[in-house]
C-alpha cells in the first residue's frame, strides 16, 4: 500500500482561447484557462455557463415517445384511472417517485406508489409489483429510474392488462420493452440533445412537456426542482448543460425554500441552510435517502419526501436519521474487520485485488465497503456475504482497470453477474468463493499496470498562491455547482515553504494545519488543511520547500471569510 500518487496536470487551454476569453470577460489568463479546458470558448459560452437559465432547457417533446407519455397520462387523469409510480430504492429513484407523486396528487384520486424491496425483489421491475398493480385493479404504471431493459416483464403485464410508461436514463438493450411510451435520451433512436439527464431529470421533462401542452403553471413544476437537484448529485451524472441548468436552480430552491422532507433532512444533518453545495447532497443528504433501503424499505425515504406534515416529517426525518446512524455503524464495523483481515494476511496484503466473504456481513453495506477498501489499497476490489444460500456482494475497480471483464473472466463460478468498468454486482455458490478468489487475483495480476495501482488527481494547472486573490475566489464561486464534467479546480503551486506555524491538528492528530508561503514572499500568507496526512508533517517540518496539490475554499468563522486551501497531497 503506497501513498504516493500521480499528479496527473490536464494540457493548457489554447492559448489564443485562452487570451480572447481573458481579455473579453475581463478576468485573468488562470481563469480563462480554466473556462477553454471546459469547452468554454466565447463571450456566449460563458454567459450560458455563468448565468443559466430555464428558458435554456430543451424542448421536452424533441425526446422520443414523449407525445405518447403526455397523451397517455392525460386520458388517465380524465378517465380518473388508479396509477402506480413505480421506482428503484436509491436516491434516484425515491425522489423521481416523490416529484411525480407531488405534481400529480391533485390530478389522480387513486395515485399510489410502489418501491421494490432492496433484498426480496432487488432492481428493476419486479414481478411481485407486476401482480401487485394487476390485482389491485391499477391500470397504468410509469415507471421511473429503471425499466428500460423489462423487456419479458412488460410483455408479461400486458396480459395482465397493465399499460405502462418508462421513463429511464440508462442504457438499452438491443430491444425495448413494448410500454406505451419509453422515455430514455440513450435510446439509439431519441434525438434529444443531452443525454446525460438523471432518473429525476427524464420525469421533469416528462412533466413539463405535460405542463406547456396543458397550460398548466410551470412556476409549480419549478417548485419541485429540489427534489432533481438531489437525484443529479447522488446520482453522479454530469453537471453540464441541462443537468447544470437543474441542479443551478435546484440548489436555489433547496437553500431558500426547502420541501417539508428534505428541510427536515437538512435539519438533522446540521448542514448551513443558506450555503448548501453538491457536495452537501453527496455526503449527507443522498446517504440518508439510501439508508432507509438499505437498512429498513426505500418507500420510507419517498413518504419522507412527499410528506406535507411538518411535525410528521420531523418524526419520520428522525426515524431516517436513526437507519443513518445504524448505517454508519456498520459500515464502520465490517470496514475495519475487512482492513484488518488484509494487514493480518501478508498473501492479502501482497495481492493484487482484493475478495473478501464473511457469512453475516450486512448486505445493505457492502457496496460502501467495497469503495472503501478500495480506497485504501487502491485495487479492485470484491467484497461478499451470504444472502438466501449463496455470496453475493459488490465489486469496485480502480481507474482505467476493466472491473467487469475480470468478472467476466470468472463467469464459469458464478451464477449472475452484472455492472460495469468500475462497479458490479455479482452472486456465487459459497463453495465457488477461494476458486473465484484465485482466478480474480490471476487475471488482475496479468493485467493490471502499475500505472493503474496508483491513485492519480487530476490537475487543472500550475499556479503561483501568489496569483489566489478575493477576485480570483469569487469568481471560481460562479463555477458551481461543480459535479462531474466540471469538478472543483485542483492546482499545483511549487518549492511553498512552511512558515514554521504548520502543526498537526484533529482529535488523534490525524490532520495537518498549513501555514504556508512562496519564496520571495514572506508576506503573502496562506493557510491550508490536509486531512489524514499526518505522515507528511516531517517533510512540511523539515524547513526544505515543498510542493503542493489543492484546491481553493473559504473558512468563515465568526462571519469573517478567509482563503483556505484544501490539501489533496504534498510531495518533495
Amino acid at each position: 500500500m503506497s501513498n504516493d500518487k500521480i499528479w496527473n496536470i490536464k494540457s493548457q487551454g489554447d492559448s489564443n482561447d485562452v487570451k480572447h476569453l481573458s481579455a473579453k470577460l475581463n478576468v485573468d489568463m488562470a481563469i480563462a484557462n480554466l473556462l477553454v479546458q471546459r469547452n468554454i470558448r466565447t463571450f456566449e459560452d460563458a454567459k450560458a455557463f455563468f448565468r443559466p437559465r430555464l428558458s435554456d432547457l430543451h424542448d421536452p417533446f424533441l425526446m422520443k415517445d414523449m407525445d405518447k407519455a403526455v397523451a397517455r397520462l392525460r386520458l388517465a387523469i380524465e378517465r380518473q384511472e388508479k396509477v402506480l409510480i413505480y421506482g428503484d430504492y436509491d436516491v434516484d429513484g425515491t425522489t423521481s417517485v416523490s416529484m411525480l407523486y407531488r405534481f400529480l396528487k391533485d390530478k389522480i384520486e387513486q395515485l399510489h406508489y410502489y418501491i421494490p424491496d432492496r433484498y426480496s425483489e432487488g432492481y428493476g421491475i419486479s414481478p411481485k409489483s407486476i401482480e401487485y398493480a394487476a390485482d389491485n385493479n391499477f391500470t397504468l404504471v410509469i415507471v421511473i429510474d429503471c425499466g428500460i431493459k423489462a423487456i419479458e416483464k412488460i410483455a408479461y403485464a400486458r396480459t395482465r392488462h397493465l399499460d405502462y410508461i418508462i421513463c429511464d436514463h440508462h442504457n438499452p438493450g438491443d430491444r425495448l420493452p413494448d410500454a406505451v411510451a419509453v422515455l430514455d435520451p440513450k435510446r439509439p433512436d431519441c434525438n434529444y440533445p443531452f443525454k446525460e439527464l438523471s432518473g429525476c431529470g427524464v420525469g421533469f421533462k416528462f412533466l413539463l412537456a405535460y405542463c406547456q401542452t396543458y397550460d398548466e403553471p410551470v412556476p409549480k413544476l419549478y417548485d419541485l426542482l429540489d427534489l432533481v437537484v438531489v437525484s443529479i448529485a447522488s446520482d453522479i451524472v454530469p453537471v453540464v448543460g441541462e443537468n447544470r441548468i437543474l441542479a443551478y436552480y435546484g440548489l436555489k430552491k433547496l437553500n431558500a425554500d426547502p420541501s417539508i422532507g428534505l428541510k427536515t433532512l437538512i435539519y438533522n444533518t446540521k448542514i448551513n441552510g443558506s450555503d448548501i453545495t453538491i457536495n452537501d447532497i453527496v455526503f449527507k443528504i443522498g446517504p440518508r435517502l439510501n439508508a432507509a433501503g438499505r437498512i429498513e424499505h426505500g418507500k420510507k425515504s419517498v413518504e419522507l419526501l412527499v410528506c406535507e406534515d411538518e411535525a410528521a416529517a420531523n418524526i419520520m426525518g428522525e426515524e431516517i436519521n436513526s437507519f443513518n446512524e445504524i448505517r454508519k455503524t456498520l459500515d464502520r464495523d465490517i470496514t475495519q474487520e475487512a482492513l484488518d483481515l488484509i494487514t493480518n494476511n501478508e498473501d492479502l496484503r501482497d495481492n493484487n485485488s482484493t475478495v473478501l466473504f464473511k457469512r453475516d456481513w450486512h448486505k445493505g453495506v457492502i457496496g460502501i465497503v467495497a469503495s472503501r477498501i478500495t480506497d485504501v489499497f487502491y485495487r479492485p476490489t470484491v467484497i461478499l456475504t451470504e444472502s438466501n444460500g449463496l455470496a453475493t456482494g459488490s465489486a469496485r475497480s480502480v481507474r482505467d482497470f476493466d472491473l467487469y471483464e475480470a468478472i467476466d473472466y470468472c463467469s464459469d463460478l458464478l451464477e449472475s453477474y452484472g455492472g460495469h468498468m468500475y462497479a458490479a454486482g455479482l452472486t456465487m455458490k459459497i463453495e465457488n468463493v477461494s476458486r473465484f478468489s484465485e482466478r480474480f487475483e490471476e487475471f488482475v495480476s496479468q493485467n493490471i499496470t502499475k500505472k493503474q495501482k496508483t491513485q492519480t488527481i487530476e490537475v487543472d494547472a500550475r499556479l503561483q498562491m501568489s496569483d489566489i486573490t478575493p477576485k480570483m475566489v469569487r469568481i471560481l464561486r460562479q463555477f458551481e455547482p461543480y459535479g462531474p464534467h466540471n469538478m472543483t479546480p485542483v492546482f499545483v503551486s511549487e518549492n511553498v515553504y512552511d512558515t514554521g506555524s504548520s502543526r498537526l491538528v484533529g482529535k488523534n492528530l490525524e490532520h495537518l494545519k498549513l501555514d504556508l508561503v512562496e519564496p520571495n514572499s514572506s508576506s503573502n500568507r496562506f493557510s491550508g488543511i490536509a486531512f489524514s496526512q499526518a505522515e507528511k508533517f516531517p517533510l512540511v517540518n523539515s524547513g526544505q520547500p515543498f510542493d503542493i496539490c489543492y484546491s481553493i475554499a473559504e473558512n468563515e468563522f465568526r462571519g469573517k471569510k478567509t482563503i483556505q486551501l484544501m490539501i489533496r497531497d504534498l510531495k518533495k
